[in-house]
């Protein structure tokens, strides 16, 4: 499991292209035939991706995080992207098709993620955060989650926000999670932009092409800065930090939350004029 410290936002003013993307950016997730994870200082989030190829990969025990087994004191929501799989979880098996979600709840001892075919695999993106109670397992399915469509033509930002992990849908410890897509023609994600100081998040981006990204927005609102980000990867932000993005071309993201409270529009907007 790689490990990412917190920023300050002092010290984020003194890091050149190279340390914003050492400290916010998280290059390799999907990785065939691997189970890849990175544990963030911030609200201590793990973040991570599942690509089976040559038979099950299991959630590993908790020794990095101190505990018995990983799941003993976390919760876990997936978000599938890629071909049908299976997760296995102490013995339930539940297929997730592509885009299909799955809760994972706390104390869940034995996690198993399965492709249906390995020469098409499955991949499934992870968020994990600290947790108090044990809830239901649930599967998520795309019609079962909470849709909102919003934005412009004009302005190049229509996208529908599908909402997983979310109170509309089912009940979590303190994780969000929920896919957003852009329709044609449109580039801008989260216009205007905002900051929730009781919340951390991440935006994982796929469904670009090799040559496509996202200049995806960062920082104070006042002394914003951009990181380049291509498919499959991901951006952690503080809470004080705008997240914002546009793209090359249309694309889709999964945003991820933990924090304070669980409400989903407790939101800082800031004026796009006011951005610096």
């Amino acid at each position: 499991m790689d490990i990412l410290q917190a920023v300050h936002e002092d010290h984020f003013k003194t890091l050149d292209t190279q340390g914003l993307r050492d400290k916010m950016l998280v290059t390799q997730i999907m990785c065939p035939g691997e189970l890849k994870l990175t544990y963030s200082h911030v609200d201590r989030i793990i973040i991570g991706g599942a690509v089976p190829t040559q038979g099950a990969l299991t959630l590993g025990d908790g020794k990095e995080l101190g505990v018995a087994y990983f799941l003993e004191r976390r919760e876990m929501g997936v978000i599938n992207i890629g071909a049908p799989g299976r997760i296995v979880v102490d013995g339930e098996s539940v297929a997730l098709g592509r885009h299909h979600g799955l809760y994972i709840p706390k104390e869940s001892r034995d996690v198993r993620f399965e492709s249906d075919d390995p020469a098409d695999p499955a991949r499934f993106y992870i968020n994990s955060a600290p947790a108090h109670v044990r809830l239901a397992l649930r599967h998520i399915r795309p019609e079962d989650a909470s849709p909102t469509t919003l934005g412009d033509p004009a302005t190049g930002n229509v996208r529908t926000i599908n909402k997983y992990l979310h109170a509309d849908v089912l009940e979590t410890c303190q994780l969000s999670m929920g896919l957003t897509e852009l329709e044609a023609g449109s580039m801008w994600n989260t216009m205007p932009c905002h900051t929730h100081e009781r919340r951390m998040e991440v935006y994982f981006y796929f469904n670009l092409a090799e040559d496509d990204v996202v200049f995806h927005l960062c920082g104070k609102p006042e002394e914003s800065r951009h990181i380049v980000v291509a498919n499959e990867q991901a951006v952690i932000h503080p809470s004080w930090s705008i997240h914002c993005g546009f793209g090359t071309r249309r694309y889709t993201f999964i945003w991820g939350m933990c924090g304070e409270n669980l409400t989903y529009d407790d939101m800082d907007f800031v004026a796009t004029r006011d951005l610096r």
